[in-house]
């Protein structure tokens, strides 16, 4: 038995890839391209580890992908494998194309191929997990529900078009061949490992080297915020126990704005680090981004309901690990702040 993972030396896949060898020893094949997001340092405590197989490439690499499947035919495969931060999909939405939606119809079809091999046992127990996020379903007022699972699609950045067009392929497939796909929605991660051009590490990275911390026009967006090992044990779950063909939204019950976000963590670091001013004296606002999404909430009912799933971390405690876990790791976080890095965020927020 053997589980396909791709993009997994990224943030929520590399740690999906050491949360399930941490807690199972069915085998992983890891397939990433590694682009700037990726780092085999994620995964350097699986050096020697037989249960972990990793494979540089690209999704939409169909020879690739047809060779790998046919060598450690796996049971199921998690696509994880995407680009995925907004502010690049605005200046460069290429690449979201190539990725997002060409990379995913290709995996598609390797595993169409795969699967309609496989003897009729084999193929009933076999799943495709599309991880998504909850930007496909676009914006919400400050006095809506959070998004369901029949909430539809409106995305509204090229990054979210671009998701929503490779789900749109995972129910196609299903619908018209039968492919066995489970498709998951979730709210914003935060946790190690995650590369500091998203919110969170960008300002612990920030602050701590005593430079300004950029927060979109008033800062009044509003995020739900989910701790990527919550979310790594949503996906175990909804891989074990989901129905084919479903969507489920996984969220971390913690609504907060950016401007209260930055807040909290510079409050963080001025108890775990405290430097010679408080940290919130760095805020600074800067122009908005183009079509920037006011508001994301994310119903996890029915994951609770169905297949009895809920956060384990509150949103507290949560954070506090993460702030704690970028303090400890500093040799992690220099390996991904490279020249090219400081270039794109010197770019994107300039120098206020």
């Amino acid at each position: 038995m053997t589980i396909l993972v791709t993009g997994g030396a990224g943030f929520i896949g590399g740690n999906f890839v050491l949360d399930w060898l941490g807690g199972c020893d069915e085998p992983v094949v890891n397939l990433d391209k590694l682009t700037y997001a990726g780092n085999l340092l994620t995964l350097q405590s699986l050096a020697g580890d037989a249960r972990h197989q990793f494979v540089r490439g690209d999704i939409a690499d169909s020879a690739l992908l047809h060779q790998l499947l046919q060598q450690y035919r796996p049971r199921a495969v998690l696509n994880f494998a995407a680009e995925s931060h907004v502010d690049r999909s605005i200046h460069g939405p290429d690449a979201f194309i190539a990725t997002n939606i060409v990379g995913s119809f290709r995996l598609l079809e390797a595993v169409r191929d795969y699967w309609q091999q496989l003897p009729a046992a084999e193929q009933a127990a076999f799943r495709l997990l599309q991880v998504s996020t909850d930007e496909v379903y676009g914006s919400l007022a400050p006095g809506d529900a959070g998004f369901s699972e029949q909430h539809r699609y409106q995305p509204n950045s090229p990054y979210a078009a671009s998701k929503a067009a490779a789900d749109h392929l995972v129910r196609a497939w299903h619908h018209t061949y039968g492919l066995p796909v489970l498709t998951t929605h979730c709210s914003n991660n935060y946790g190690p490992y995650q590369f500091p051009e998203k919110l969170i590490p960008l300002v612990l990275h920030n602050a701590l080297a005593g430079q300004p911390l950029p927060i979109y026009g008033d800062g009044q967006q509003v995020r739900d915020w989910l701790y990527v090992a919550d979310h790594c044990a949503a996906l175990r779950t909804v891989l074990a126990h989901g129905q084919p063909g479903e969507h489920y939204n996984i969220g971390g019950n913690a609504e907060l704005s950016n401007l209260q976000l930055v807040h909290t963590l510079c409050a963080l670091l001025d108890e775990l680090r405290p430097g010679a001013a408080p940290y919130a004296t760095l805020i600074r606002h800067v122009a908005d981004r183009p079509g920037h999404d006011r508001r994301y909430a994310i119903d996890a009912g029915k994951l609770q309901r169905e297949l009895g799933w809920q956060p384990a971390e509150s949103f507290a405690s949560g954070i506090r690990k993460t702030v704690q876990w970028y303090l400890d790791n500093a040799e992690w976080v220099h390996s991904v702040s490279s020249r090219s890095y400081r270039s794109w965020t010197q770019r994107q927020y300039g120098a206020s």
